[in-house]
C-alpha cells in the first residue's frame, strides 16, 4: 500500500433498477464495508429515481457513501468492479437496467483521467440521481474540477428528473 493513498475519503455513488433494487444496493454498500483497505463512514438515504437518458426501463434505487480507504483509485475502481461483477452485473446496453452500479464519484481532492479512471466522475455534476444523496453525506465537498461544494452544484442544476426519498436518517449509520 502506498503511502500516498492512505487513509483517503472517497464517495461511492450506488444505485439499482434489477432484481430487487433496495437488497441489491444495500448488498452493495455491505460488501464494499466488507473489504479490508475500505471503511464505510456513512450512507446517504436510498432513493426512488427517474430514468435519466434511457427513459424505458424500471426507476432506480440509487444512494451515495462516503468510505476511507487504503487503496489507490484505480485499485478501488477493481473492487467496485469486482463487486458488480459478484452480484451480477451485465454491461449490455449503456444506461440501461442493472444488477448494481458503483461509481467512484470523488477520490480525495484527486482529478484523475486515464483510459479507464476519470475522477471525478465526468458526469456527476449533471445528475441530480447522484447529487441530492451525495449532498445528504458530503454537502460541503468541494468539486476539484469546478470548485464548487456538492451543495453548490445541486443548486444550479439543470436536471430536474425525480430524486424520492425511502429512508430518512440514514447519513447517521
Amino acid at each position: 500500500m502506498n503511502e500516498s493513498s492512505r487513509n483517503v475519503i472517497g464517495y461511492i455513488g450506488v444505485g439499482s433498477n434489477s432484481g430487487d433494487p433496495v437488497r441489491n444496493c444495500l448488498e452493495a454498500l455491505n460488501r464494499l464495508g466488507a473489504c479490508d483497505a475500505i471503511e464505510v463512514l456513512r450512507r446517504s438515504s436510498l432513493y426512488r429515481t427517474e430514468p435519466v437518458g434511457l427513459k424505458d426501463q424500471p426507476w432506480f434505487i440509487n444512494a451515495a457513501a462516503e468510505i476511507r480507504t487504503a487503496l489507490g483509485a484505480r485499485d478501488l475502481l477493481s473492487v467496485l468492479q469486482a463487486i458488480e461483477e459478484r452480484m451480477g452485473r451485465i454491461r449490455s446496453v449503456k444506461g440501461g437496467p442493472r444488477t448494481i452500479d458503483l461509481d467512484l464519484l470523488l477520490y480525495g481532492g484527486q482529478v484523475i483521467e486515464e483510459d479507464a479512471l476519470c475522477v471525478p466522475h465526468p458526469q456527476m455534476h449533471k445528475r441530480r440521481f447522484v447529487l441530492v444523496p451525495l449532498c445528504e453525506v458530503a454537502s460541503f465537498v468541494i468539486h476539484p474540477v469546478y470548485g464548487i461544494s456538492i451543495r453548490g452544484l445541486l443548486e444550479r442544476l439543470a436536471d430536474k428528473s425525480a430524486v424520492i426519498p425511502l429512508d430518512a436518517g440514514a447519513a447517521t449509520r
